[in-house]
């Protein structure tokens, strides 16, 4: 049997300590993962950015920008069958799992042909969200890795929280 390839999906918007934990998980079981960054021109934080402190944070993983002007809804085939093509775009194959902490992966598995992998959908390991960090960074200092934290630092009126 060859060794498993695995997919992670997301906006990153920005990576956090959340992402970084489902990709550690899907490197235990997958040989080769697959990391796909979605991206649209009216994020707050640009998407070459998040790619690049992606491919920092995860050596190893083959790590892919698709920047798409689409919408996403869960409910509409004609979007689905969009993402998918896109996905498949930048991806040498389609992978054998799919991981992630949310309920559309199910759904992203089956049509790739993949199975899911789902990882702390309730988020106990590591509780945030990319919403939270983007609403107020400095409450959730903690889960922010490096590069993301000295974003933030050089932003205009930005004040880190104290060391502890």
């Amino acid at each position: 049997m060859s060794p498993l390839t695995g997919l992670v999906i997301g906006k990153f918007l920005p990576p956090h300590a959340g992402h970084l934990y489902l990709i550690a998980r899907a490197r235990q079981q997958a040989a080769q993962l697959s990391v796909v960054i979605f991206s649209k021109a009216a994020e707050p934080i640009p998407g070459a950015l998040r790619l690049s402190w992606l491919r920092e944070l995860l050596p190893g993983c083959l790590v892919y920008h698709v920047a798409r002007e689409h919408p996403v809804d869960y409910a509409d085939p004609d979007a689905w069958r969009f993402w998918v093509a896109a996905i498949r775009e930048v991806l040498p194959s389609d992978p054998e799992l799919v991981f992630s902490s949310e309920p559309y992966g199910d759904e992203l598995a089956r049509r790739l042909g993949a199975r899911h992998v789902i990882v702390d959908p309730e988020r106990r390991h590591v509780p945030v969200s990319a919403t939270q960090i983007r609403r107020d960074p400095t409450a959730y200092w903690k889960f922010l890795p490096v590069p993301v934290r000295e974003y933030y630092e050089s932003r205009p009126l930005f004040a880190a929280p104290p060391e502890t």
